[in-house]
């Protein structure tokens, strides 16, 4: 695979005049477009769609720009999956508010946001917990097609129901979210570029500064160069990791991670000795800190076995098969390694991201890296093409003006 490139200048992003004004549309049935799968697979087809008021505790959001991530593939492919169609993927996105529900608060027509696959409803144990960011009632759920509100969905075609997926849909001009999954942004926070943090970039970012946590000159090998990678990597550097050592099956890949902090590469496949093995002569004994994105188990194995013993922490982020079985010598825990987990890199989706998209606007890390295409939300199809490929991060599609 060559290194990705932008194919074209990104979109500016222009303020919508509906951001500062109330909803003239609040209570009314939207007709809208929206890109629908109709079977596993099958090219996306904009259709005109009804999108529905929201209900208590939802509101309805005017998508103006979203990103293509791996979870819609894998679920639109639907080979290792329950099929459930026709539904609405896309859970990268950043929009306005268009109208609120019963019961909705903290938000109003106008309002910046990032819609979220996994949410934070400020009421349970995980969400009251400083240690956890996994909601008894938002957790991501892959098999819910309807809102939790009243198992029904928001979306239909001359009344004929269609799925949500994650909860977000924002392959539409128009959804309708559970106010636990939308986070309020700053207004000046471009949209076009703040989209990608509702997923991948910031699970990747967060493994390692929320949860890795690696001191002022660490050694944090990260294993899997992909978006999450990537984000992960950019995390190391955030954090001042004085080497940051990159683990991929794919070299092109090197030249490309040298923009997020990489300083180092190493293709397993060069080596006969287990990687582990090659980390620990290179970095006298093991990493300080691993971070594993690609959800295979023996790659998740050898990001735990190559940290170093007595501080060194792993932190495991890829979801791996569900047959898949971690098997290392207990030793490697007695000998004071320690090995997390994490969901969306430890943040609350309500409470955290608002103030990462404000490093980002004060310039602590850079998203455009990240953003290797765009296109047209007609040319929508064009996004998965890029991925299967094997040609881009994220691609942004441009949703509404």
């Amino acid at each position: 695979m060559q290194s990705a490139q932008i194919h074209q200048k990104p979109f500016e992003d222009q303020i919508d005049p509906s951001r500062n004004m109330a909803s003239s549309t609040a209570g009314q049935v939207i007709t809208c477009k929206a890109a629908v799968a109709w079977g596993p697979g099958q090219p996306l087809k904009i259709e005109e769609v009804e999108v529905a008021p929201p209900q208590a505790m939802e509101v309805r959001i005017k998508v103006h720009y979203t990103a293509l991530c791996r979870t819609d593939l894998v679920f639109w492919e639907a080979k290792g999956q329950t099929p459930l169609f026709p539904r609405i993927f896309g859970h990268e996105a950043a929009g306005v508010v268009e109208s609120v529900g019963e019961g909705v608060t903290d938000l109003k027509a106008g309002d910046s946001v990032l819609p979220v696959f996994t949410g934070e409803c400020r009421e349970c144990r995980h969400c009251k917990s400083e240690e956890s960011n996994m909601c008894d009632l938002l957790r991501i759920n892959t098999e819910r097609g309807v809102m939790i509100n009243d198992g029904k969905s928001r979306f239909s075609i001359n009344g004929k129901p269609i799925y949500h997926f994650l909860g977000t849909s924002t392959f539409s001009e128009y959804t309708v979210v559970h106010v636990g999954c939308v986070a309020k942004i700053n207004p000046k926070a471009p949209l076009n570029k703040v989209c990608i943090l509702s997923c991948g970039v910031s699970t990747g970012m967060g493994a390692t500064l929320n949860v890795g946590k690696p001191k002022k000159g660490s050694t944090v090998a990260i294993f899997g160069l992909g978006s999450v990678g990537l984000g992960a990597a950019e995390g190391a550097r955030i954090a001042g990791a004085s080497r940051i050592i990159g683990i991929d099956l794919n070299s092109d890949r090197y030249e490309q991670a040298k923009l997020f902090g990489v300083t180092e590469f190493i293709n397993p496949k060069d080596y006969e000795k287990p990687v582990q093995e090659v980390i620990a002569e290179k970095t006298d004994g093991g990493v300080d800190c691993s971070i594993e994105c690609t959800g295979n188990e023996k790659a998740m194995i050898q990001a735990f076995e190559s940290c170093h013993d007595g501080w060194g922490v792993s932190v495991l982020v890829g979801v791996p098969h569900s047959d898949a079985v971690f098997a290392t010598h207990p030793i490697n825990f007695l000998n004071e390694r320690t090995l997390k987990g994490t969901f969306f890199g430890n943040y609350k989706p309500r409470s955290d991201l608002p103030g990462l998209v404000e490093m980002y606007l004060d310039k602590k890390f850079e998203l455009d890296k990240f953003i290797t295409h765009e296109v047209s939300f007609a040319d929508i199809n064009k996004s998965f093409d890029y991925m299967i490929k094997g040609e881009s991060l994220r691609t942004v599609i441009k949703v509404t003006d």
